[in-house]
């Protein structure tokens, strides 16, 4: 059986993964081994974030709609239960919008769901 050179497909392999890790702090740019690691936390983190993102704008987009319902005397679980009452589908992110940019529509929806 002849002998494989292995020399292309191992320096392009080590090009790849010094790309992925383009840009990090010390050894981990341009040492293997740690860049190694690096790559695969880096992806780990990534992969994690990318869920806990969704969870995060949730939560600012409840923050925001509190706000708002505190500053006119009411709490936001009975402001989203008078919505629901009424029959009123808008979800949190577009509220959080108009709380923050369009107070008067948001002032004018208050309005007719007292």
């Amino acid at each position: 059986m002849p002998r494989v050179k292995r020399g292309k497909s191992h320096v392009k392999r080590r090009k790849n993964l010094l790309a992925k890790t383009k840009g990090f702090k010390w050894g981990r740019k341009n040492k293997i081994k740690l860049a190694k690691t690096a790559a695969v936390k880096a992806g780990a983190h990534a992969y994690r974030d990318r869920r806990r993102k969704k969870r995060d704008r949730r939560a600012l987009w409840q923050i925001r709609i509190g706000a708002f319902t505190k500053s006119h005397d009411l709490s936001y679980s009975k402001f989203m239960n008078m919505l629901k009452i009424n029959k009123i589908i808008l979800d949190r992110k577009v509220l959080s919008e108009l709380a923050v940019s369009h107070k008067g529509i948001l002032e004018g929806i208050l309005e007719k769901i007292k």
